[in-house]
């Protein structure tokens, strides 16, 4: 019997229970017919036009994305709008998309999880936890403490290369070892206790605003040193392992991984040299 959409959700929703996902995502299925036949599935973290692009081009039948395209609400899908063209495009093409957010943030596999064994964490945690093994965020240890530029130098190292790169806020030669790690973005979490007594908190996406604030108040009460890093960058580790499981899960399955980068900075300048 060929293997269904429908099959291929009920996979997904196995290892990524919707009930996980936080109230105000929107996980799940967004295009496509469940009694349709998959015999390929491409994984990135964003549905955009270059890796709907991509899917196509290669013959998936089914888009697996992190991030929502329908996160928040529509009132047209017209193919006069960005979403409504993506939309049209993949329906013609008879390929369908799926997201898996937050309901795949928190389980043991999830972002987070695999941000932190890339980084070489061990005996980790959730930050903020969940059912079981289940839970936002990682806190860990290193096996060996670093100074915070040694591991924003890491951090940098097994993350794809991206136009922002990774930024630190601290003391260089601070020592760290008590790591707390966020996949995405996680100002959020800068106040929960588990990151307020690490060494380091790294995420993506830290305002101007949390981050100053965070740092003024470890001056004074002790709190982390900060690493920011790029969105996308933090969440693209998560692809390969998504793709070993599905190739577990459902054997004779061809399933790739998209190289494509979706970070959607392009450049940076800085001031021009005084003469």
């Amino acid at each position: 019997m060929p293997v269904t959409l429908r099959d291929v959700c009920s996979v997904l929703e196995r290892r990524f229970p919707l009930e996980g996902a936080e109230s105000w995502d929107a996980p799940g299925l967004v295009v496509g017919d469940p009694d349709q036949p998959v015999t390929r599935i491409h994984i990135a973290v964003d549905a955009v036009a270059a890796t709907i692009d991509e899917a196509i081009r290669i013959g998936a039948e089914l888009l697996l994305v992190h991030h929502p395209l329908l996160l928040r609400g529509v009132t047209s899908v017209a193919e006069s709008t960005a979403k409504g063209a993506l939309i049209a495009r993949l329906i013609r093409s008879g390929c369908a998309l799926y997201a898996a957010h937050t309901n795949a943030d928190v389980v043991e596999t999830g972002t987070s999880a695999r941000l932190a064994d890339a980084i070489g964490m061990v005996d980790t945690v959730p930050i903020v936890p969940g059912t079981g093994a289940h839970g936002l965020g990682r806190v860990g240890s290193l096996p060996e403490p670093l100074t915070l530029a040694q591991l924003a130098q890491r951090v940098a190292d097994v993350l794809p290369p991206t136009v922002g790169g990774v930024r630190f806020a601290g003391d260089p030669d601070r020592v760290v070892r008590r790591i707390a790690v966020c996949g995405g973005a996680g100002d959020s979490l800068l106040a929960e206790s588990a990151v307020r007594q690490s060494d380091v908190y790294i995420t993506s996406d830290l305002r101007h605003h949390p981050a100053s604030e965070a740092l003024e108040s470890a001056a004074v009460s002790g709190g982390p040193a900060l690493i920011d890093t790029a969105h996308w960058a933090s969440e693209s580790l998560w692809l390969d392992a998504v793709a070993d499981e599905l190739r577990a899960d459902v054997p004779g399955l061809t399933v790739t991984v998209s190289r494509l980068s979706t970070d959607p900075w392009t450049g940076v300048v800085h001031p021009a040299s005084s003469s």
